[in-house]
């Protein structure tokens, strides 16, 4: 199996251009920096003394306590007339944030590794590479990696905070998902469509004869109750890591609705909050399948399409709501940066007074944090369509609309030999012998990983990822707005 040809020289021009080119025109500097963001600057202690009418110099009261000096910072009132100046964000004011580079990484890699992809699909479309590996699935599994490495350390950064209730969360919501994946798993296909019973049985029997040809006796690698057991671990694993990128959305998206004031925006918020839910309907026969293949159409049902043609229109629905929810990023990031006036405003109908730290800290933080809110919004939208990638590669679906049902696995073009004594030149020759054993073992393994397990697992990983964030978003529209109004 040989991955040396067209794409391994796609794999290191695109390997020169992240070394070249990325650190001078970045994608993800672009999405934040291109002048379309502003964020709200912090008052200095001059400008609250002003507002305040404290035109003293000194900063601070001393008082005498027990024989200590004790240091009271200045406060304001909290009605204070505060009018916060915005700035567009810059790449210099970005640079610094927390989280930045992790950001610009995944980002960065994915447009990278998508591009990969793509390319290799056109490569696999006009030439049939004969035994050569799909390196388009390796760059989505490093993308897949990388995003579930940056969702991993957020959630352990909220683990690490003592107070405010977020390990309890994550905690409750991963124990949640937990007894949801069990439930899930336990459904009939008639319902869930995922194919993850015909592939874990597809699975099992190519392993037993594959063991069996290596001379050894087995009933299956793993039986059903493990197989299953293990999927709803990680998709515990999953929820916990999707917990506050959910909420965070949900946040965002009735701040950016608030801020709207074009029907087409509104609509396009609309669509890409929902796009969760849309996609896990995709998977639910009795509602999309069964309704849009055959069509109660008086007496005579006529079928509109055949099931390879849904499973590739299943594909670009998805892609298609991915683009959408990276169209209006923006609109999310914005309504989150103006969280910052919407806590003056907020701190102005209180009574009392705040210290000068305090209120310049309540502003900073927004703004410390925007990668932070960035890196959640993309890393479940970088999940969601390489998830699709692999489903269409591994499970060997096409682009087309009338796609060619064949389940040969899209590692391998053509016919392996079927024993080692085929080439009468191999008998002669060691090296030879070696590397056509390799090659038969490789294909017995082509044939345990089947594209049915494959569509199986990929089609329940990429519903549920959807499941998680629309439940999590869901959640949080109504702690948000019926809540925390009360």
């Amino acid at each position: 199996m040989g991955v040396i040809g067209v794409q391994l020289v796609v794999t290191m021009v695109m390997a020169s251009v992240m070394q070249k080119i990325i650190p001078h025109y970045s994608f993800a500097r672009w999405l934040l920096c291109s002048g379309s963001l502003q964020w709200y600057q912090h008052p200095t202690e001059q400008e609250l003394r002003t507002l305040a009418g404290k035109q003293k110099v000194k900063t601070k009261k001393e008082r005498k306590y027990n024989g200590h000096i004790e240091n009271k910072p200045l406060t304001v009132p909290k009605d204070i007339d505060l009018h916060l100046e915005t700035k567009c964000v810059t790449e210099s004011d970005a640079i610094v944030l927390h989280y930045f580079p992790e950001y610009q990484w995944l980002v960065d890699f994915t447009v990278v590794a998508t591009a990969v992809y793509f390319i290799t699909e056109v490569y696999y479309c006009l030439v049939d590479p004969a035994n050569e590996m799909n390196i388009g699935i390796v760059w989505c599994l490093l993308v897949l990696a990388f995003a579930l490495k940056a969702l991993f350390s957020l959630t352990a950064h909220y683990f690490k905070v003592e107070e405010g209730g977020e390990r309890s969360l994550c905690i409750t919501f991963g124990f949640f998902f937990f007894v949801k994946a069990m439930a899930i798993l336990i459904v009939t296909e008639n319902y869930l469509e995922f194919g993850l019973e015909s592939g874990f049985t597809n699975f099992s029997e190519n392993a037993v004869q594959f063991l069996e040809k290596q001379g050894l006796e087995s009933q299956g690698p793993v039986s059903k109750l493990t197989f299953k057991l293990v999927l709803a671990v990680l998709c515990a694993l999953l929820g916990a890591f999707l917990t506050f990128p959910g909420l965070r959305l949900a946040q965002m998206h009735l701040d950016a609705l608030n801020v709207a004031t074009e029907k087409i925006t509104q609509t396009l918020l609309h669509i890409n909050f929902l796009a969760p839910l849309i996609m896990v309907l995709m998977w639910i026969k009795p509602i999309t399948k069964d309704y849009i293949i055959n069509p109660p159409l008086g007496k005579e049902s006529i079928p509109l399409m055949t099931e390879a043609t849904f499973d590739t229109l299943r594909l670009w629905v998805i892609i298609l709501l991915c683009v959408l929810r990276l169209v209006v990023i923006r609109y999310h990031l914005q309504a989150y940066l103006n969280l910052a006036q919407k806590c003056v405003e907020q701190m102005k109908k209180e009574a009392g007074r705040i210290s000068t730290l305090e209120l310049q800290k309540m502003v900073a933080r927004v703004f410390y944090y925007l990668c932070v809110v960035a890196l959640q919004y993309v890393a479940p939208l970088v999940m969601l369509l390489h998830t699709t990638l692999l489903l269409k590669t591994l499970g060997n679906h096409s682009w087309g609309i009338y796609p060619v049902t064949d389940l040969k696995s899209p590692m391998e073009t053509n016919s392996l030999p079927t024993s080692v004594d085929s080439d009468p030149t191999v008998s002669q020759e060691n090296t030879k012998l070696t590397v056509a054993q390799i090659t038969l073992a490789l294909g017995g393994l082509r044939n345990v990983f089947s594209p049915l397990l494959f569509r199986g697992i990929l089609s329940f990983l990429t519903w549920w990822i959807a499941a998680c964030l629309f439940t999590i978003s869901l959640f949080g529209l109504f702690y948000h707005q019926y809540l925390t109004a009360a």
